[in-house]
């Protein structure tokens, strides 16, 4: 009989924010953003434990002011992947779910998914797991801000872009645009690994994180999903999430 996996989230949070600064101690229907993410991410069940990890001693305290878990990092770092590397290298601890800050509308479902590939045939040879979701209108798919993500027929990602990838030049053929949604499930040793391997050239090109896995050869199963996860980026988000709330 195979030994249950230790999972927990981990959730980076940083005050500063270049489009909205100070955003997960704004009030989201009576509590802060970062605490609703926080409590959406305990109440699906799927975690032995949720921490938040982050570099604001505001953050920090608003946390532990209701009794949640909170870790302060001791280093200054560039991405969400470092951040939790460090705050994870003494737990005993399989896997290690990356939950967005700024993102309360945390849809369980897709969770689960992406949990189960630990669990499958080839689940050996998986470093971490990561949610795609399918783009429709060229708007969308030329969006730089949309990272989109090619995978091979097993769904490992082959590589991550701002550009859309592939590229159309058989505009006949019939091709699914992938974004790449920014949760994560990581093997302890991944995260660890990530955290000692200096960035190469492919991520500081495109400013994205997942590609420092591939270009160190990890494996990235990418699983599909049809929801739409809600961050909070700008104010006007915020004022979405609070009629959500409403509604």
């Amino acid at each position: 009989m195979n030994n249950p996996l230790r999972i927990i989230a981990m959730v980076p949070a940083r005050y500063e924010a270049s489009r909205f600064p100070g955003k997960l101690m704004q009030d989201l229907a009576g509590k802060t953003v970062i605490r609703r993410t926080y409590e959406a991410a305990l109440n699906t069940n799927l975690f032995e434990e949720v921490y938040v990890v982050t570099d604001s001693d505001e953050i920090f305290a608003e946390i532990k002011s209701f009794g949640g878990k909170a870790i302060k990092s001791k280093k200054e770092h560039e991405c969400g992947s470092d951040r939790i590397a460090e705050a994870v290298m003494d737990m005993d601890v399989d896997i290690v779910v990356n939950v967005q800050g700024d993102e309360p509308f945390i849809d369980k479902e897709s969770l689960v998914k992406l949990l189960n590939v630990f669990r499958e045939d080839d689940a050996g040879i998986i470093d971490l797991a990561s949610l795609k979701t399918a783009m429709s209108g060229s708007e969308e798919i030329t969006n730089p801000n949309n990272v989109k993500v090619i995978t091979n027929k097993n769904d490992f990602a082959l590589y991550f872009s701002r550009f859309p990838i592939p590229y159309p030049r058989n505009t006949e053929a019939r091709v699914t645009y992938f974004k790449h949604v920014g949760i994560y499930a990581f093997r302890k040793q991944a995260l660890i690994d990530f955290y000692s391997f200096p960035m190469l050239s492919l991520e500081a090109a495109e400013k994205i994180e997942a590609i420092r896995y591939l270009e160190y050869a990890k494996n990235i199963k990418m699983v599909e999903t049809s929801h739409q996860t809600i961050g909070i980026d700008t104010p006007e988000d915020l004022e979405k999430a609070r009629k959500m709330f409403k509604d």
